[in-house]
């Protein structure tokens, strides 16, 4: 713990090793959760558990904080890349997942898991991560909102086709269950977004640094919670889950190359198939089963996802695309290149 500690406050003071500081800390609080799980399951009669779905709207709700008209406009006016990256997104990571379930020949809980991690929309850092590596913010943003949005109709729908015969899958009440987690807080920050306006940009600084917190202390729990089991078949989740998260990369980019995507949108859509919301998978979880091993893939795919997206976007921003060549490295705005930094 000491050590992941020490590392993270060390990268902080180097440009290139800044962006991994937040996985190592989350490293140090998994490290914690595992030694120590004891303490993060309950305080006195209460259970820890407990705080996981509000601490995932209070992620979402910053995500609506951040969504204007202007986000939503994006969509219209490149409707082919938003259709391509959401339909990618929602057939390659849920058949993937479905794919290594099985032949890994994981326990139902935890095969279940990783399904729940495919069948979730698109990860929150993947803005960033496109930002970083030279792509199509606008397409990401966009992708991004979008399978948000329609993630409460297609997340219970998938997952009841593909991990029905694992655990028992409960359609409605998954929609619902995702319609609080998802649509509710969204429309709530795009609600205090446009009555406050100017007046609350404390909010864009404040909501970021939360919801950073709200991941760690939902991913300690969860940790604690499966620790057993998560000790049981740890290195093969962190092995399935390192394929889940790179066949996503390949595929989502190969897909765009085939549909003669430029280089930049198709940088975009790998990272907007490979990037899921562990987070909200992670919630998910504690929702439709009270096994805690259905939560331990969400778990790990977040780091893992975190790593991995750090490098290829790392070495993908070395290489101008040859079709951005003689032009602006990037057609945002600073005020989107500052959102996506602050997420």
């Amino acid at each position: 713990m000491g050590f992941f500690l020490s590392i993270a406050i060390a990268f902080r003071g180097h440009a290139f090793l800044k962006g991994f500081s937040y996985t190592l800390l989350i490293f140090a609080s998994v490290s914690l959760a595992i030694y120590y799980p004891n303490y993060f399951k309950t305080i006195g009669s209460f259970k820890l558990s407990a705080v996981i779905v509000p601490m995932l709207q209070l992620i979402m709700f910053g995500m609506g904080t951040e969504l204007s008209l202007k986000d939503f406009s994006r969509i219209v006016q490149m409707p082919k890349g938003v259709i391509v990256g959401v339909t990618c997104h929602y057939i390659i990571m849920p058949m993937v997942g479905f794919g290594i379930a099985h032949i890994f020949n994981f326990p139902p809980e935890i095969a279940a898991g990783i399904i729940l991690v495919g069948c979730c929309p698109s990860g929150l850092a993947s803005n960033v991560m496109c930002y970083l590596s030279r792509g199509n913010l606008a397409l990401s943003v966009s992708v991004t909102t979008v399978s948000t949005l329609v993630a409460p109709l297609l997340t219970p729908l998938l997952m009841r086709l593909l991990g029905g015969s694992l655990i028992s899958i409960h359609f409605l009440d998954m929609v619902w269950e995702m319609v609080k987690m998802v649509v509710l807080p969204v429309a709530l920050g795009v609600l205090v977004h446009y009555l406050l306006r100017d007046r609350a940009k404390w909010l864009n600084k404040v909501l970021p640094i939360t919801s950073m917190i709200g991941i760690v202390i939902i991913l300690v729990v969860i940790i604690a919670k499966g620790r057993d089991a998560l000790l049981q078949v740890g290195g093969l989740i962190i092995l399935a889950t390192f394929i889940h998260n790179t066949f996503g990369y390949l595929l989502g980019y190969g897909s765009g190359r085939l549909l003669r995507f430029n280089e930049r949108d198709s940088r975009t859509i790998a990272l907007e198939v490979g990037m899921q919301n562990a987070g909200l998978a992670s919630a998910l979880a504690s929702r439709i089963s009270t096994n805690a091993a259905v939560a331990l893939a969400p778990a790990v795919f977040g780091p893992m996802m975190n790593i991995t997206g750090s490098l290829l976007s790392s070495w993908w921003h070395n290489r101008v695309p040859k079709d951005d060549v003689g032009q602006q490295e990037s057609t945002v705005d600073t005020k989107e290149i500052a959102k996506a930094e602050l997420t």
